[in-house]
């Protein structure tokens, strides 16, 4: 009886760490099929801003160029905080542009 526990055991036990070992690999790295089928649901949803995305953040960065430009006594001058300042600067724009 002994004998056949261990018989048992020695055909058990190496089928026990493969699993373990193969389970390992499955939570650590992807699949190639897996990793390509993200990089391509990737692609297809990244599209190309539109016009006005755009002109918004060209305007974003050029008031943001000239806030950092500003010295602290214009920056009370024209208004103490960012949001405010940034109101102001995209009207001018969008009436320069008009």
């Amino acid at each position: 009886m002994l004998s056949r526990l261990l018989a048992a055991a020695a055909l058990v036990a190496p089928l026990l760490l493969a699993q373990t070992a193969m389970a390992r690999e499955a939570w650590s790295a992807p699949s190639a099929k897996e990793t390509t089928k993200e990089q391509t649901t990737k692609e297809q949803t990244a599209k190309e801003p539109s016009v006005a995305q755009s002109a918004a953040r060209e305007r974003q960065k050029k008031c943001g160029a000239e806030w950092r430009a500003l010295s602290a006594t214009e920056k009370a001058a024209q208004g103490p905080k960012w949001p405010q300042y940034y109101s102001k600067c995209v009207k001018r724009l969008k009436e320069q542009k008009a």
